[in-house]
């Protein structure tokens, strides 16, 4: 039996499959102005016996596929303990936005927090951050692992953000010590969404924000102790639907 998990996120679209509980699929792509038209050229040609949605649009998906619907917290839990079975807290970066969530040895949410509605200390936030200092997201992240130190960054919106590193640089702050404070920025707000939720255990850092080497490194300074990323960060949500769908056929 195969089974299915999508995750219908604001900037991708990411799919898995499990065969007896091993993934023998998974698929990331960019989301678009027609994301069931994303979901349908994604799922085209794949076999599976069932499947499960998250992420902002996951009823969506379900008005138009025949699929049971989990919350992303419910499936980042999922996924997390699988992939890495000791960890007891997830921070969950996003392109729109960032979850902490506390869980037990089974996977099960002990407790949850969520940013705001804003993309503050979010992948799209750290997208922007990047092109206001002219770098891409690679340049950005080595060249403040390179700075001695962080320069101060007072706003988390991502407008007035802009506006103050445009400022800043016109003073000629040096740029890697601007990318720099924004990493820590970044850092300290998901600190205190994670302290909410209580930092136990190792601590998962899962969403396409993870993909930065920098973000992890810059992270454990701060924390003091080593953050996990799952090999492949971004697929977190749809692995915990397909194992969730997984378990739906193993309790009929």
């Amino acid at each position: 039996m195969i089974s299915a998990g999508i995750d219908i996120g604001s900037r991708t679209i990411k799919v898995v499959l499990l065969e007896n509980r091993e993934m023998i699929f998974s698929k990331v792509v960019d989301n678009t102005f027609n994301p069931m038209e994303t979901c349908h050229a994604l799922l085209e040609g794949l076999s599976y016996d069932n499947i499960t949605a998250t992420g902002y649009g996951r009823h969506l998906f379900a008005d138009h596929y025949r699929s049971e619907v989990i919350s992303e917290i419910k499936a980042f839990s999922l996924g997390i303990n699988q992939a890495l079975p000791t960890a007891r807290t997830i921070l969950d970066i996003g392109g729109q936005d960032t979850k902490a969530i506390s869980i037990d040895e089974k996977g099960r949410v002990r407790k949850f927090e969520m940013n705001d509605k804003c993309a503050a200390g979010t992948g799209r936030f750290l997208e922007i951050m990047a092109m206001a200092l002219r770098y891409n997201l690679d340049e950005f992240g080595t060249e403040a692992l390179q700075a001695a130190d962080s320069a101060s960054i007072n706003s988390m919106c991502a407008v007035f953000a802009e506006s103050e590193i445009v400022s800043m640089l016109a003073k000629g702050e040096d740029r890697a010590r601007v990318a720099r404070g924004i990493y820590h920025s970044v850092i300290k707000k998901s600190m205190a969404i994670m302290k909410r939720v209580g930092l136990q255990g190792d601590i998962a850092f899962a969403g396409g924000a993870a993909k930065s080497t920098a973000l992890k490194i810059l992270m454990e300074e701060v924390l003091k102790q080593p953050v996990l990323v799952p090999e492949q960060p971004q697929i977190m949500g749809a692995l915990g639907c397909a194992i969730y769908s997984d378990a739906l056929v193993l309790d009929e």
